[in-house]
């Protein structure tokens, strides 16, 4: 049994418009507490509105892989590349909004005040770097949000101002994540204290573990490869070089969020005992889908990168691939969400203090919304 084109269209545009619902939900509940860190997902009606919209939103994208694995087809109509322009701007808006939140959000300003010693120092110096790098990611989301929002009412851009377009997106993006250089900076200085002090071989692993290297990843490595990428896509040279970086940084990105959300949940762990997990499961849930999810998503990325390091052009790219990626990391952040809202609205620890609060990458639980309309474009589609 196939499905026909239209019956497809129909399918998808039911589910991004309870995925409009569901983001427009999510993100008024960030930007109405503004200026203060108050979110209103914890208030009963919103937390309702959050609850149905998106289970709703997971059952029928669940249902939207099925439908494309059995019953649909790989089609080259016009209504599924308008459905990927409308994902694509979704995902840009979650972007810009989410980000305007971040940005506007003061209530951090005098934090350190309340500790003394090298701690009140530390802090302010992350605190200062971070907001910076943060006012550059802002105004990439503001250039991403504009060129999505042009790109659904027009064919397209000019070659010369997309790239001119996406190297400043790039470049801003590269600035933001530059921007934690003082957090990886500090955990180095750490490190060495640990060296200095002991050379036990569990505790110098662990460092390296949950602070060295996931810093160092996120304030070094990847914005290296932002700008690198920004200097090689240039219509005038081949895209070989731009498509390899921008593949690495895909890799780089999910490494960071697997090593940095696993060491959020370690240290809770170290703090609460492993019996944490058993006696609250939904809390099992989201460490499995921390530790385990997104280290096979990691070590997926890292093969595909390599398998496709070579591609000559976008065309050589598996597009079966790259979709699947695409869900399967939304999926992450809006299962995690989801969780809370569902299961875990009564228990707050510091694993949710992070990726509720100080997780500025949450906006990507939007990601299934662009991945879905990938699933039934034909592989040789541009």
């Amino acid at each position: 049994m196939k499905l026909n084109e239209n019956h497809i269209a129909i399918f998808l545009l039911f589910t991004q418009c309870v995925g409009i619902i569901f983001v427009g939900i999510f993100l008024a509940a960030y930007l109405a507490g503004l200026p203060t860190t108050a979110v209103l997902h914890s208030e009963p009606t919103v937390r309702l509105s959050l609850a149905l919209s998106g289970s709703v939103l997971l059952i029928l994208s669940l249902l939207t892989v099925i439908m494309a694995m059995f019953f649909g087809g790989k089609v080259k109509s016009e209504k599924l590349i308008l459905h990927t322009k409308i994902g694509s701007l979704i995902v840009a808006a979650s972007y810009f909004l989410f980000t305007l939140h971040a940005t506007f959000t003061l209530s951090w300003i005098g934090e350190w005040e309340q500790f003394g010693g090298s701690l009140r120092f530390i802090i302010l110096v992350e605190d200062i770097s971070a907001t910076v790098g943060l006012i550059f990611r802002f105004a990439a989301s503001i250039l991403a949000f504009v060129m999505f929002l042009f790109l659904l009412f027009k064919e397209s851009l000019l070659a010369s101002s997309f790239h001119r377009i996406l190297r400043t997106i790039f470049v801003f993006e590269g600035l933001y994540w530059l921007g934690l250089i003082a957090t990886a900076g500090f955990s180095i200085l750490n490190f060495g204290r640990i060296l200095s002090r002991s050379w036990q071989i569990l505790p110098v692993i662990y460092s390296l573990l949950t602070s060295v290297i996931p810093t160092v990843l996120e304030a070094v490595v990847l914005p290296s490869a932002f700008f690198i990428l920004a200097y090689k896509l240039n219509q005038n040279k081949p895209i070989n070089q731009a498509i390899r970086w921008g593949l690495i940084i895909c890799t780089t990105m999910i490494a960071v969020f697997w090593l940095v959300n696993t060491s959020i949940w370690i240290n809770l762990l170290d703090e609460k005992g492993w019996g944490y997990l058993t006696t609250y499961p939904e809390h099992f849930l989201s460490f499995t889908l921390t530790t385990i999810g997104l280290a096979a998503l990691t070590f997926y990325m890292a093969y595909f990168t390599k398998k496709s390091s070579g591609a000559k052009n976008v065309h050589e790219l598996k597009i079966r691939s790259i979709r699947g990626i695409i869900l399967a990391l939304g999926t992450y952040f809006l299962s995690n969400y989801l969780i809370w809202i569902l299961f875990a609205g009564d228990t707050w620890n510091n694993w949710y203090a992070w990726f509720l609060g100080h997780n500025m990458d949450l906006w990507m639980l939007s990601l299934p919304l662009l991945g879905l309309p990938l699933l039934f474009h034909n592989d040789r589609v541009n």
